[in-house]
């Protein structure tokens, strides 16, 4: 659902929508469509840096936010915010929201509900296990929230072990007790457990949601254990061994913010925009350490950033996924890693045609079948069964007589992919073809048989050789290089070219990655988690493991050396695909990072006429997005610190440039332990205006780079 942005969020002029577009009273409205939140430019005391002391600063802030309420004659709000923002959320009518918005200093928005960033699948049987290879200490000492649909503590990836550690002295969340949860699920792996249910609406939720922190979908459970489940968990899925799962930092610990939610309809799950901002604001005063946001944002600047500006300023590391759709991404503020999904291990497979050619998709499983004849779902309905329900492979569909022993092909659409997969195996089938519609993506699950997933290319390749010969017998293998690791996915959302910050700042492994999951979601205990949510838990665990081992770096640091330690992605996607590249396992060791002040990213809002016009160009971050010089050229400064414990030489080169000879200076330093250097980045002016990209590096004599992404635009 769009968001409804009623007014800018600095308090500049507010523009209303047309009136027919808001509830005409709040007795008309359906539940939660007369919710909207307002806020103030003031930071919340996360962010303030004044005379008052925290208590007194808080104390100021509410009282603001009364004389507003009393205003608008509200005596309290569903939510009140006064640690990463300052802000309320209120039941208003039609005419209480015009008012709203007229009040001096205060933006309004209309709440609604986001979507999460990711997609999983039943297993029932897999290639290998977790593909982390951290040590089971790796991120001890550090805690990592997770705004999303709770946890499931009951799995193994999240049971106490001696890895851990003590508790962390700063984290100071509580265990929030609720239906099906106690004090005693939380322990020594979840910290702490909190939910968030009034902006989505209790009567809005499906019959068996759990009021509490418990995961009843799934998500949050695979989230949470991508990025911080156990190390050698053994992986079972009934009978089946799926292999050894880690998470990416086994030794952080859990807090767990429930903001999202199911509903009757799986349609209408999701966040609310409250909520969210209520688990982050929760987050923040409970001092996690990362934040973990897998949930799709919003373009332009709106509340969630406002609350994440303020998780920032706390010194917090904000993860969010870039999204999921062929739209620009969201979460698109410099103070937060956003992070797109690319393709991890090689799980190319094929099919070998007679003629010599192949058709080749993704192929997960770990057996093969022997050649086989290969059927038409379409030619084999069962009695009782039309020919679309068959080429559908609905289960029970299917003719056992003329698919026994067979290689069926079925077509996606309607019923779930593993669904499929599940109809084929009732009817005796040895394996399945899945072929895609034409804006259908390819996607990694696990299969009641070996399923190459194809493309509908392949797939009417692969049905033109079938009319040509009906008895041909085809073998199902795998295909190292057809889909190769490093690859930006299709589906992973690109930034925006005329953003105020280049998006995203890196990708990780967003396909088909193992997690455990909530039996609340189905009854089983592993997933394959797809998309951008399994791509920022990853990088959200690369986080803790960095903490962790460098505890006196700021979180501007810690983002910084997850970003330019990236390595390239093998399909040469551009900046606005990969940002920095792939995120590198491995990013303790950056040898130069960029620290930046929070507070410059408040003065750039506050300088701007807008929120989405804010100048972050000149800001310390590890990326450039900049519009082209039509007269002078432009130069920008980076100030990089050596964080190695010796003397290094860095040498500088620009490169993928078109249309921008960009020079970087000077061209070689060396730069002591500790000392700290300015690097200038200059972009030359051009007559005609030609969009451009590249990348500038420092390259250590240890090996070591730093990857600064640029982006030149419109």
């Amino acid at each position: 659902m769009k968001r409804g942005l009623i007014g800018c969020a600095l308090g500049a002029a507010l523009i209303l929508p047309a009136l027919s577009t808001l509830p005409a009273t709040a007795d008309q409205a359906a539940p939660g469509e007369n919710l909207y939140i307002l806020t103030t430019q003031a930071p919340g005391t996360a962010g303030y840096d004044g005379p008052l002391s925290t208590a007194d600063y808080r104390r100021s802030l509410v009282a603001e936010q009364d004389a507003t309420l009393a205003s608008l004659g509200i005596d309290q709000p569903v939510y009140r915010w006064t640690t990463a923002l300052s802000g309320v959320a209120v039941e208003l009518d039609t005419g209480d929201a015009i008012r709203a918005s007229r009040i001096a200093g205060w933006s309004i928005e209309k709440d609604t509900v986001r979507s999460l960033a990711g997609a999983s699948s039943d297993p029932t049987s897999a290639p290998t296990g977790s593909a982390s290879t951290a040590s089971a200490s790796a991120g001890r000492g550090t805690v990592i929230g997770f705004v999303d649909t709770g946890i499931s503590p009951d799995s193994p990836a999240f049971a106490s072990t001696s890895s851990l550690g003590e508790q962390p002295s700063r984290f100071r969340g509580p265990c929030q007790a609720g239906e099906g949860w106690t004090a005693r699920d939380c322990d020594d792996k979840v910290s702490g457990a909190r939910w968030f249910v009034k902006g989505f609406g209790e009567d809005q939720l499906r019959s068996g949601a759990s009021l509490s922190p418990r995961d009843d979908h799934g998500h949050g459970t695979q989230v949470a254990s991508v990025a911080a489940g156990n190390a050698d968990v053994t992986a079972l899925a009934g009978n089946e061994n799926l292999g050894t799962f880690s998470g990416t930092a086994p030794g952080a610990r859990i807090a767990a913010y429930k903001a999202c939610w199911t509903a009757p309809d799986p349609a209408d799950d999701g966040c609310s925009t409250a909520d969210v901002v209520s688990a982050v604001d929760r987050a923040v005063r409970d001092r996690v350490d990362v934040l973990n946001l897998s949930i799709a944002g919003e373009q332009g600047f709106d509340v969630v950033d406002r609350a994440t500006l303020g998780a920032a300023e706390a010194d917090i590391v904000v993860t969010a996924a870039a999204g999921n759709t062929d739209e620009p991404t969201g979460n698109e503020q410099p103070w937060m890693t956003t992070v797109g999904a690319a393709s991890g291990r090689d799980l190319g497979g094929q099919l070998q045609l007679p003629d010599g050619s192949a058709i080749t998709g993704v192929l997960t499983s770990p057996t093969l079948p022997r050649a086989a004849h290969v059927v038409r779902a379409a030619d084999a309905p069962a009695p009782g069964h039309t020919r679309k329900q068959a080429r559908l492979c609905a289960p029970g569909s299917l003719d056992a007589a003329k698919v026994d022993g067979r290689i069926v092909i079925c077509e996606r659409g309607t019923n779930a992919k593993v669904s499929k997969s599940y109809a084929v195996e009732l009817a005796d089938g040895v394996a399945m073809v899945l072929v895609n519609g034409a804006d259908d993506t390819l996607g990694a699950d696990f299969h009641s048989v070996p399923t190459l997933h194809v493309s509908a290319e392949e797939g009417k390749e692969l049905l033109d050789a079938l009319r040509d010969d009906k008895r041909m017998s085809l073998s199902m293998t795998r295909a190292p290089g057809t889909l190769p690791a490093g690859q930006v996915l299709d589906n992973s959302s690109s930034g925006l070219e005329t953003g105020t910050a280049l998006k995203p700042d890196l990708v990780a492994d967003g396909f088909g990655v193992l997690a455990a999951n909530s039996p609340l979601a189905g009854n089983r205990k592993w997933q394959l988690l797809n998309g951008t949510s399994a791509a920022a838990a990853q990088v959200s665990g690369l986080a803790a493991r960095v903490r962790a081992r460098h505890r006196d770096w700021s979180a501007a640091q810690v983002r910084s050396a997850l970003a330019t330690s990236a390595e390239p992605a093998a399909d040469g996607a551009g900046v606005h695909r990969q940002g920095a590249g792939i995120a590198d396992d491995d990013a303790t060791r950056p040898g130069l990072v960029l620290d930046v002040d929070p507070a410059g990213f408040r003065a750039a809002l506050d300088k701007s006429a807008s929120p989405d016009l804010a100048d972050y160009s000149r800001i310390n971050v590890a990326s450039v997005q900049v519009p082209e010089a039509t007269w002078n050229s432009r130069v920008l400064t980076r100030t990089v610190t050596n964080v190695g414990t010796s003397n290094m030489y860095f040498s500088s080169s620009a490169t993928g440039f078109r249309h921008h000879a960009v020079t970087v200076s000077p061209a070689a330093l060396k730069i002591p332990p500790g000392a700290s250097r300015e690097i200038k980045i200059r972009i030359p002016a051009r007559k005609t205006v030609k969009p451009d990209s590249g990348v500038v590096t420092w390259r250590g004599a240890n090996g070591t780079s730093l990857r600064i992404p640029v982006a030149i635009t419109r």
